[in-house]
């Protein structure tokens, strides 16, 4: 089992950057099996996973461990709430690091999220983030997938 303390920043997206679509990109599904804690399973492109969150914002503990398609697709009618289809862009940005842009698919339409990984809390909160983001939501829940996994409309 995977484990690592997750460090990000996420932010809205004002504008789409220019030439994203020539980055490497992912297409993913996730739903959520539980949400308080975070129970994930996600299906990027052609790997399988299971996630484990800890409470958080900005950090956060997370666990990651392989799945099978099979699985997945086990579990998958037992996700609680809508299951979130985005395309993620991984874009490089100033300081060496990835911009992993989401566009959202389906009743998500047309929410835009970027996320930005650090090595530690020092990193993130020295970040000056690319003109083309926009609103710092870091610490609101609210953009969390799986508080976006809970909409009715």
């Amino acid at each position: 089992m995977a484990k690592s303390f997750e460090i990000e920043k996420k932010y809205l997206v004002k504008e789409l950057p220019r030439d994203y679509e020539k980055y490497p990109c992912r297409h993913m599904a996730q739903g959520y099996l539980n949400t308080d804690p975070v129970v994930r399973i996600r299906k990027s492109d052609d790997e399988y996973y299971l996630t484990y969150k800890g409470k958080g914002l900005m950090v956060r503990e997370e666990y990651n461990l392989p799945l099978t398609q099979q699985a997945f697709e086990h579990m998958l009618p037992k996700i609680d709430g809508i299951l979130i289809e985005k395309v993620r862009y991984e874009i490089p940005v100033e300081g060496g690091y990835t911009a992993e842009l989401d566009i959202f698919k389906g009743r998500l339409t047309p929410l835009r999220l970027v996320e930005v990984e650090f090595k530690d809390e020092k990193d993130a909160n020295e970040f000056v983030p690319p003109e083309w983001f926009g609103e710092d939501v870091t610490f609101s829940n609210k953009y969390h997938n799986s508080v976006l996994s809970q909409r009715k409309e």
